[in-house]
Order: C-alpha cells, then structure tokens, then sequence
C-alpha cells in the first residue's frame, strides 16, 4: 500500500527486453541499501517489485499487460518516474490509501496557470469517469489528489507549486497519458452498488 506522496523523481537509466517481460532500471537519490529485493515500489502510481540494485539504481521487471495499461510500455532511457516506497505501519498518511493498481490511462487535457498554481483537466476512460467525484481523492502518475470539479469524463486538478516541481505533473503537456488509479472507497461502494 501507498500514499501517493511522491518521494523521489527517479530517471529510467536503462530499458532491456526479456524473455520474461521487460526490465527497466531506474536511478534515485535514495540510499537503495534499506531496499530489500522483493520490496513493492510505486512507478508513476505501478506497484513493481524489486529484483536487483546497485549504487543509486534499483531494477523492476514489467509484464505485457502492465505495459499495455499504464504509460510505462513507452518509458524510455533518460524519463522521469515519480517514486513512492510503500507504506509501513505507523507511517503518515500524508494523502490517502492508494493500492498501486492502475486503473486506466487518463488524457490530459488542457494546462492553464491559475494563481500561484496550475489548473489541469483530464479525461478518464469509460467507465472510470464514474467513480471519480469532486472532494474525493484520486492518484495522478502515482501522486494523491483531490478532485476540485467533474464534468462528464473530465475532472480537473489544482496543483500546488510544490507538487508540480516535487513530482513529474510539471513535464506534463496537453495530450499526455496519465496512470489513473479511483479511490479505493468508491471502488468498493461501487462493487456493493452492483451486487446489492
């Protein structure tokens, strides 16, 4: 489990097919000691797991399916990744509970600069849009989130000085895909909602 606060810009340092799936080793500022091979990091809001480090690098291998739902099938050597390692208890919960599951591929729609901060507006994929409300929590490329407003299958994002230059939703640019993962509580609601 996570929180979607975004520890660590890493940078994809290499990227190698397989026979398995596709390894990726990504660079980061932190001290990759205290990292145990098996433990669950998030990547741009992708729980993967460790299987080999170094100095300042750690390597994840991705499966075909993981690389056809998330942005992660078009990382190439040199690109930002945000960071999260995962949760221990009696850790902060700084945002809300994210899972590392990514639900969908949102597109982003417009940037514009409102105040201090940004302003952008997504579109979520059918039929993710409606779990999605304003006030509620929502996980960007791996980052915590509230909702400010909905609009049929856009929703948009004030973001903060701080979360643009501490996480990747700065490079972004209008078109870009973005890893959506819901709240975990509307996921639920909505799965009693069925069944009910």
């Amino acid at each position: 489990m996570f929180t979607g606060i975004v520890t660590d810009i890493g940078r994809v340092r290499a990227v190698t097919a397989t026979d398995r799936d596709r390894r990726y080793e990504i660079e980061t500022i932190w001290d990759v000691s205290g990292i145990d091979l098996g433990a669950s990091i998030s990547h741009a809001g992708c729980c993967l797991t460790v299987v080999e480090k170094g100095d300042r690098w750690f390597a994840v291998e991705v499966s075909d399916e993981t690389l056809s739902k998330t942005t992660l099938g078009g990382w190439k050597v040199g690109d930002p990744v945000n960071l999260e390692r995962a949760a221990k208890l009696g850790d902060e919960m700084g945002g809300h509970v994210v899972s590392g599951h990514v639900d969908g591929l949102g597109r982003v729609v417009s940037i514009e600069p409102a105040g201090g901060s940004h302003r952008i507006v997504v579109e979520a994929p059918e039929p993710l849009h409606r779990y999605i409300a304003a006030k509620g929590s929502i996980t960007v490329d791996g980052v915590s989130l509230t909702v400010n407003a909905v609009d049929g299958r856009t929703f948009d994002l004030n973001i903060i000085p701080h979360t643009w230059e501490a996480t990747t939703l700065g490079r972004l640019k209008t078109g870009d895909a973005v890893n959506l993962e819901i709240d975990m509580l509307a996921r639920y609601l909505a799965r009693w909602q069925e069944t009910a």
